[in-house]
């Protein structure tokens, strides 16, 4: 192998005649050949001399591109025609090759990304809307044929969505009763009205607390597994097996955990209910000496508990749907690799809690309008 090499002579017509010597190669390229474009600085080439050019590819070519703005004669090829459609070929990639495109100035890009996001969202309910649709449609279909319910999977997702979450539940709500009636008590002894923090317990508890505490939990746990269940399926393609074979994924994977969520949600709630008025009435009795009995008293001698009951029990079947359907559509909006699964779990789990936040202002507002 030989260096790359040039030689410029001066024509008789004022011109410069290129003369290429050794390999012009990827391999070949060296300093000197490096040095092509500050020599033909100014100059016109009227004739090129290839008789000593030994190999030629595309490194090459785009080098003499370079160097002569691909001002070249016609002719200049003539004794090496290989070469001459190798540096063809890669001139005109050259020439039809764009410009990279200019990056916008920050407050463009700044506007961009905030049309961006406004897209995405709106795309985001179009695609909700539809999947609620399909969801509305199946839950007809399976009220309409009890006969091809799937009992073992509706009982399967229960154990695993509600009886399983029964003890973070009780316990969670257990301190977060406690919390209120700490607070409560410290507050409460500085007017002499200490005897309203079972009032403050049992109002918190059962209106507010105990449903959205446990919704919340829900939304991190179930949400989480659904979304993670149904798009594992649907990147190894067992939803497109499913439908290959006659099954309609939705009655097989997101009927059992809406029906799961809707009958444990009630009762997950009700136990949250207990713990937060257990852990309430263990800071009284300890820190304000009210026992049990006088708890409980003064809690049935409120009228109202039964609505406030009323109230926090009305959401729980709410808020079951949203945590169900929200679990359910992100896994089914999984793509074929694990980044996409990362983001729809990651998505389900904020979706869900901001929904559900969302739809508790929104009770408060209907109940304050009831008085209720």
């Amino acid at each position: 192998m030989s260096v790359a090499g040039f030689q410029i002579d001066e024509s008789r017509g004022g011109g410069a005649i290129l003369r290429l010597t050794g390999d012009w190669t990827t391999v070949g390229l060296g300093q000197d050949a490096q040095a092509l474009t500050s020599q033909l600085s100014g100059r016109k080439i009227t004739d090129v001399d290839v008789s000593d050019l030994g190999r030629f590819d595309t490194a090459g070519a785009l080098l003499i591109l370079q160097a002569t703005d691909a001002d070249l004669p016609e002719t200049a090829w003539k004794a090496r025609p290989e070469a001459g459609r190798i540096y063809a070929m890669v001139e005109k990639l050259e020439r039809e090759s764009a410009d990279p495109p200019k990056r916008p100035d920050a407050f463009t890009r700044t506007f961009a990304k905030i049309g961006q996001g406004v897209y995405d969202i709106a795309g985001e309910i179009i695609l909700s809307m539809a999947f609620l649709g399909r969801l509305i449609t199946a839950s007809g279909s399976a009220l309409r044929h009890p006969g091809d319910i799937r009992w073992p999977a509706w009982f399967s997702q229960a154990e695993r969505a509600g009886l399983d979450a029964m003890p973070i539940i009780a316990v969670t709500n257990f301190f977060i009763g406690a919390v209120i009636a700490f607070l409560g008590a410290n507050l409460l002894t500085q007017f002499g009205a200490g005897v309203f923090t079972v009032q403050l317990v049992a109002v918190a508890t059962l209106r507010e607390l105990a449903v959205l505490i446990t919704a919340i939990l829900l939304a991190g746990r179930s949400a989480s597994s659904f979304a993670a269940e149904i798009g594992s399926m649907r990147m190894n393609q067992e939803v497109d097996a499913m439908q290959v074979m006659g099954v309609n994924p939705f009655q097989a994977l997101v009927i059992p955990r809406l029906a799961a969520m809707l009958a444990m949600m009630p009762l997950l709630t009700f136990v949250g209910i207990l713990s937060g008025l257990f852990g309430g009435m263990l800071v009284t009795w300890s820190q304000l000496s009210y026992g049990p009995a006088f708890f409980i008293q003064r809690m049935s001698d409120d009228p109202m508990m039964s609505t406030h009951l009323m109230v926090g029990m009305v959401k729980a079947p709410v808020f079951a749907i949203v945590i169900a359907a929200i679990g359910c559509r992100q896994g089914m909006a999984v793509a074929g690799d694990v980044e996409s699964l990362g983001r729809r779990v990651t998505a389900a789990v904020v979706q869900a809690i901001f929904a559900i936040i969302l739809l508790d202002a929104v009770f408060a507002l209907i109940f304050l309008e009831l008085n209720l």
